[in-house]
């Protein structure tokens, strides 16, 4: 039992930091960015270019995430804040353009191969009869200081205020006198590192490879849906309900099904339980399972 609340930890993990940048922005663009998951692809590969370049594995991971937050500001200055002008339809076609211009750069330059950060052979941790590697530990850390982090800076600053009032009411908030292109930067700035943040600390625990982000796709929007797009902390809720599905898929002995004493679903199967949920939040709960919190953050 308590290797499955470890298991549902690190997935939560995995996706959490992505999933709350993909919804934090849409807060302000009103378009799913389907590109916001290659941010993801993108921050992985940099960080482990730079841990093998010789920098140490922290500073790697910093200096990937800043980078990739430009990155993001560069996109929805260029690309992003022109399409929103014609309909947010658009924009999201313009993103998934984008995406797959991101994916064909990084097959030509890096090629099809997987990547991995040179770390040391480390025993894993023992936690009861569970086991926990270092990378892990260090993952789960680190999401959770970020995450506690984000919520102070979203409730408790002025810069979470004004992010809050354009979300809510743009016009009203422009009104006020707040300054909507440099919050909208500010946004897209801490959506772009964070989800590049998110995939090094997934490639941590398996590695960067072309299709991290495409593989990102459906659970960091099943759970940016089911938490309501537009509501950071209901997407960080939702990672946690698609990482229970998903490692339930894989850990429930199905034996009785076939006759066998032990049986388990293949790996394979950790998609379908992504669709099926994304499914039936749009069938009965379209606003997300906090859509409440929708309309007012």
């Amino acid at each position: 039992m308590l290797q499955f609340v470890l298991d549902v930890l690190m997935r939560t993990s995995d996706l959490a930091l992505i999933a709350l940048g993909l919804s934090l922005v849409y807060g302000l663009a009103k378009f799913p960015n389907i590109a916001h998951v290659q941010h993801a692809m993108f921050g992985a590969y940099l960080s482990v270019f730079l841990q093998q370049m010789g920098l140490p594995i922290g500073a790697a991971i910093a200096c990937s995430s800043i980078t990739i937050a430009f990155l993001a500001v560069l996109l929805h200055i260029a690309v992003f804040k022109r399409l929103s002008r014609i309909s947010s339809s658009v924009s999201m076609i313009g993103s998934l353009a984008i995406s797959m211009i991101m994916v064909a750069l990084v097959l030509g330059i890096a090629g099809s191969s997987p990547y991995a950060y040179k770390l040391p052979i480390t025993p894993p941790l023992a936690i009861g009869d569970a086991m926990l590697s270092l990378p892990q530990l260090a993952s789960l850390i680190t999401t959770a200081v970020l995450l506690f982090a984000f919520v102070v800076l979203l409730f408790y600053t002025r810069m979470g205020r004004s992010m809050r009032a354009l979300a809510s009411n743009s016009a009203l908030a422009a009104a006020s006198g707040l300054n909507a292109d440099r919050i909208t930067y500010q946004v897209n700035f801490l959506s772009g590192g964070l989800a590049a943040l998110g995939g090094s600390l997934l490639a941590l625990n398996t590695s960067a490879y072309s299709n991290l982000g495409t593989d990102l796709l459906l659970p960091i929007f099943a759970a940016s849906i089911l938490g309501g797009l537009g509501n950071p902390i209901g997407a960080v809720l939702g990672a946690l309900f698609i990482a229970v599905a998903e490692t339930t898929v894989t850990n429930v002995n199905i034996g009785w099904l076939s006759g066998q004493e032990l049986a388990f679903l293949p790996a394979g199967y950790i998609g379908a339980a992504s669709f099926v949920i994304l499914l039936l939040s749009l069938i009965f709960r379209p606003y997300g399972l906090f859509d409440r919190e929708v309309r007012r953050v």
